[in-house]
């Protein structure tokens, strides 16, 4: 599933998941009711690193839009406004793609 909802093939997100378990950002759970579904968790490390790049794209949207005259801070509002809800619901209404080989992720 996580392979189909990410549009990769499936062993390329295995061995995603596998790199990420190797530096200890993400572990392998065994999944409460289903014994042949393995889950993949984010460790307190995985989250620290999630968190960094976050802050680090956020300052960097910030720099780029400190740079802009406020005539175009105002423009890009005005657009953005009008553009989310309408990309909201393209998304949310969107088949998801399909990804040939895809069966069920690790």
């Amino acid at each position: 599933m996580l392979a189909a909802a990410e549009g990769v093939a499936q062993p390329s997100m295995t061995a995603l998941v596998h790199r990420l378990e190797a530096q200890g950002l993400a572990s392998l759970v065994d999944h409460p009711e289903d014994g042949r579904v393995r889950l993949v968790a984010i460790t307190d490390a995985g989250r620290e690193v999630l968190a960094e790049r976050r802050r680090a794209q956020c300052a960097w949207v910030t720099d780029l839009l400190a740079a802009l005259p406020e005539q175009d801070v105002r423009a890009l509002g005005e657009a953005m406004h009008t553009a989310l809800p309408i990309v909201r619901r393209m998304v949310q209404t969107a088949p998801r793609p399909r990804v040939p080989g895809g069966g069920s992720a690790s």
